[in-house]
């Protein structure tokens, strides 16, 4: 069996690369090796652009350098594949405000073309969406700021508003970009008969994760504060979501194709794997030994102030669990960074980030 697992060589995309590999499956990865995101991380050096597909390579997966941008190309390495995973995307929602043209190309336009892709093959496809699709209606849904980090008493649904903003926010070009994505995969399911499926994730995290001032906030939470960096949080640290690690996100693409029921599930750590901003450093701080220099800045437009995803659509369908809770997860990232501190040796102070 041959995967095409499209964004291979970023951070969820390898992870799946590796789950698929280990069942098995011949593997390509599919990537254009750009990673705009890491152009605000402080350590945008080709030895981390090009480390994911390192560590891939020496697992003798094929890696193809092309964007999903170009359907021929796809259309070309998708032959004799039984499944795509679709993870490649513009994931970072102050880039969508910067370059909206790069973020419709990639998420609405690279979108189309693998599910006109996996149309032409005849082959199920499974497309990484986001809890953002929600929008920030949410924080209104707290009638007050939380004054502890207690757990909001509802988990988001997929039946749940989407693309709304309430009173709290504003709707971003990733909200609507990661929006119409989720739309075109319907649109392929209900008119030309596609297995497809939205999975909309929520704070994924783990090793081989770069995590900046964009995206991936466990992970930029867990690199600066073991290597003694400042760490900012936007808004009060009060903010809880549920996280997600990265063994169990890749799961779920496995788990789906054996069973490609179409459809739009949320897959996240659920209520057990919640945590506030503040909590989750309090943990790395415990797990690592070293106090965090934390700082404060406002909160961000469109930013969410709670967001606890109930899973149980995707259980009952394909039998997604999350099993790697916080303590453990944390952990085994935090291992990672220790063992690759060579890759952060030139660190940008200017822009801490939460």
């Amino acid at each position: 069996m041959k995967v095409l697992v499209t964004g291979g060589c970023g951070f969820l995309g390898s992870h799946v690369c590796e789950r698929f590999h280990r069942e098995g499956w011949s593997v390509v990865a599919y990537d254009n090796m750009t990673k705009f995101e890491l152009s605000r991380t402080g350590f945008s050096t080709d030895a981390v652009r090009s480390h994911n597909a390192d560590f891939l390579r020496r697992l003798g997966i094929e890696i193809v350098v092309e964007d999903v941008r170009n359907r021929e190309a796809l259309i070309d390495h998708a032959a004799g594949c039984a499944f795509i995973a679709h993870t490649a995307a513009q994931p970072a929602m102050t880039i969508s405000w910067e370059d909206p043209d790069l973020d419709f190309g990639t998420n609405v336009i690279g979108t189309v073309n693998v599910l006109q892709t996996a149309r032409a093959h005849g082959i199920p496809i499974a497309s990484c969406s986001t809890v953002h699709v929600y929008g920030p209606w949410i924080n209104d849904s707290l009638e007050e700021e939380p004054t502890r980090y207690v757990r909001h008493p509802a988990t988001i649904r997929e039946e749940d508003p989407v693309l709304s903003t309430g009173a709290a926010g504003k709707l971003s070009p990733l909200h609507a970009s990661k929006g119409a994505a989720e739309l075109y995969v319907r649109s392929f399911v209900d008119m030309y008969g596609v297995k497809a499926a939205s999975f909309r994730y929520t704070g994924i995290y783990g090793p081989r994760q770069f995590g900046g001032e964009d995206h991936g906030w466990v992970a930029n939470f867990a690199l600066r504060s073991l290597l003694g960096w400042p760490v900012s949080i936007y808004g009060t640290g009060k903010q809880v979501r549920d996280i997600l690690y990265a063994s169990d996100a890749a799961g779920a693409f496995f788990d789906w194709q054996r069973n490609p029921i179409p459809g739009t599930y949320n897959v996240g750590g659920g209520p057990a794997n919640a945590i506030s901003l503040i909590e989750c450093i309090r943990l790395i701080e415990r797990l690592s030994g070293r106090p965090a220099e934390i700082g404060f800045g406002p909160a961000r437009p469109g930013d969410l102030s709670y967001f606890v995803c109930d899973v149980s659509r995707a259980r009952d369908a394909f039998g997604f669990v999350p099993s790697v809770a916080p303590e453990r997860g944390v952990r085994l990232l935090l291992d990672w960074i220790e063992s690759e501190k060579e890759l952060f040796r030139s660190p940008s102070r200017t822009t801490p980030t939460g």
